[in-house]
């Protein structure tokens, strides 16, 4: 290791890959919620991309490990989840630690809010919202409902208002109370249950004590930076979905409180926590960046990683992207940088990996390439078949 406050692109990639177990995967027996935890969060909107996230970074791990984490099963002393699904940064459904569930539902509601996207007419109140999100805490209480049976205990806790079918959704009409849901997940108030057939279902996560929200918010910039600094507070507010001048005040109270310090990043004022600023470099920054690997939908450092530019270098970013957006493809790694992008399709148990890279492998990236997908078979618990072609399958919306 070498200690500097001028960090080059190679020397944060290696670190970051180093401590999102994407270098080397964590070990067998390491708790799914530690990757999740590594990872701040797993984006969870396909529930399958999140399984295959974790399960990529973490060995033998499959998807029954990570739902059974999610939602245990057994007598009633069963322990509690160690992950809880719910809505986390960005408002998107994401994995969180139960154990960090004291600083994402402090911090988040915490973050300041963008403008409306509904007109007054149709948007909640302040007073309203906070009605809806009691409501649904004391509604789903040792319980487990749908999204109807819940809109009927919220509307019978609030009012008609509630149930007023007036926000747009996918050629129907959703009723009101449907504003707060991301909302009530981000305060601890709901979090996914296991689905009931083909139903969505909710339930409230295991009781906790949120942190005082300044201390979460400093917390939580704190974690950001350990896993994906150095980055700027314009890559906080992209990660956070905030305004970008509420991300430079929260910069500039840490970095007053010695909390985080400034470092040169390829030329650009980036932060670190303070005192934070060794990084590989050298052999062991090679050892670090070298190796071939899959990423899935939205995985967390597709979307974290900044600069976007040097991560989808050239071609990467015209092919891996959309518009500019990171996480709508699933992502050919090689060497810390984006260079193709992959699609799996299953049948029954087998599953077919195919990969589109855009460029020449190496032999060795080639056999890497089919170890990953021999292990995205194994996190999905189906035989895996290799296809190096064109991807046809668009992005992801």
């Amino acid at each position: 290791m070498t200690r500097t406050a001028r960090i080059t692109w190679g020397a944060a990639s290696a670190r970051r890959l180093d401590r999102q177990f994407l270098a080397m995967s964590a070990r067998t027996g390491t708790p799914v919620a530690d990757v999740a935890g590594a990872m701040l969060g797993v984006h969870a909107q396909v529930l399958s991309a999140a399984e295959l996230s974790v399960g990529l970074r973490t060995d033998g791990v499959t998807r029954a490990d990570v739902r059974t984490s999610l939602w245990p099963t057994g007598s009633p002393s069963a322990p509690p989840p160690s992950l809880v699904k719910t809505h986390g940064p960005r408002g998107t459904v994401h994995l969180l630690p139960a154990r960090d569930l004291p600083m994402w539902c402090a911090a988040l509601p915490a973050i300041a809010d963008g403008p409306g996207s509904f007109p007054s007419g149709v948007r909640l109140t302040r007073e309203q919202a906070e009605q809806v999100v009691s409501a649904i805490a004391d509604a789903l209480d040792g319980t487990v409902l749908t999204i109807d049976e819940l809109g009927e205990e919220v509307v019978a806790r609030t009012g008609p208002w509630a149930g007023d079918l007036v926000m747009p959704a996918f050629q129907t009409m959703w009723p009101r109370w449907r504003q707060a849901l991301h909302r009530a997940g981000q305060s601890g108030a709901l979090s996914f249950g296991p689905n009931r057939g083909r139903k969505v279902t909710y339930t409230r996560p295991p009781h906790f004590a949120p942190m005082p929200s300044e201390e979460a918010l400093r917390l939580l910039v704190r974690r950001y930076l350990h896993a994906y600094g150095p980055a700027t507070p314009q890559h906080l507010a992209r990660w956070l979905a905030a305004p970008p001048g509420w991300a430079r005040a929260l910069y500039d109270q840490l970095a007053a409180a010695g909390e985080i310090e400034e470092v040169d990043f390829e030329g650009t004022p980036a932060w670190v926590v303070a005192d934070d600023t060794v990084f590989p470099g050298g052999s062991e920054q090679e050892d670090l960046l070298r190796g071939v690997r899959l990423l899935p939908y939205f995985d967390a450092y597709l979307i974290a990683a900044q600069p976007r530019e040097l991560l989808f270098p050239g071609a990467a970013y015209r092919r891996a992207l959309a518009g500019g957006q990171a996480g709508n493809f699933p992502v050919l790694l090689v060497d810390g940088v984006a260079s193709g992008v992959w699609h799996q399709r299953r049948r029954g148990r087998r599953t077919t990996v195919t990969v589109e890279p855009l460029g020449r492998l190496t032999p060795r990236q080639q056999r890497e390439l089919a170890e990953q997908a021999e292990r995205v078979g194994e996190v999905l618990e189906a035989e895996a078949e290799l296809v190096v072609g064109e991807v046809t399958v668009g992005a992801h919306a």
